[in-house]
């Protein structure tokens, strides 16, 4: 794995970094919060990483290794690719993804081209626990405390129910992934609206 780069700055582009090392220049694919920082003919450092998926490889550098962990958390994320990755730090930077993600600010986040309100929803049902267990956002910001019930209860299914056809599904198609939703499982709000979403991906 190439963890960083550092090497002269020979130019940039929309969407990337052109970096010079050792005579060979490396095109590395950049969110406009790191290539607004850098200046062509100085020499910079990117915090990197390596990605590769069946033909695909790609570098991507960032001005942090925050930026960099908070990327590979968000390519962790069903229907998030690396250009969607890089548009919510475009958009966001770091700080306001995780911000939004706390706030449950769906409408933020679909400022980042090519993510919709399904997508969004997503990204904070997913992205929320993983920032806790990481410390990456402060107490309270769980969704799950004060549901009224456990997980299996009727209030909690409701509330699952509620969260559906806010993402735009019908009172119908809700009602009735509900029912298919397992009972006594344990499962946190969360998890049983990701659930939920997953039955109702695979009809």
């Amino acid at each position: 794995m190439i963890a960083a780069v550092r090497g002269v700055l020979e130019g940039k582009t929309i969407d990337s970094a052109l970096v010079t090392v050792g005579g060979i220049t490396l095109r590395i694919l950049s969110p406009l919060s790191t290539l607004n920082q850098l200046t062509v003919g100085q020499t910079v450092h990117l915090q990197t990483l390596f990605y590769v998926r069946e033909d695909v490889m790609s570098l991507f550098g960032f001005a942090t290794a925050e930026d960099r962990e908070t990327f590979e958390q968000l390519l962790a994320v069903g229907g998030v690719g690396p250009r969607i990755g890089l548009a919510l730090l475009s958009a966001l930077s770091s700080e306001g993804l995780r911000q939004a993600v706390l706030d449950d600010d769906v409408v933020r986040l679909t400022m980042a081209p090519g993510v919709g309100k399904k997508l969004a929803a997503r990204l904070v049902l997913e992205l929320r626990p993983r920032f806790e267990r990481l410390g990456l956002v402060g107490v309270g910001a769980s969704g799950t405390g004060g549901t009224g019930g456990t997980p299996g209860s009727g209030n909690v299914r409701a509330q699952v129910a509620d969260a559906l056809t806010g993402l735009g599904y019908t009172p119908a198609q809700a009602a009735s992934a509900v029912r298919n939703l397992p009972t006594d499982t344990g499962d946190s709000l969360e998890d049983l609206i990701m659930r939920a979403l997953r039955l109702m991906a695979s009809e």
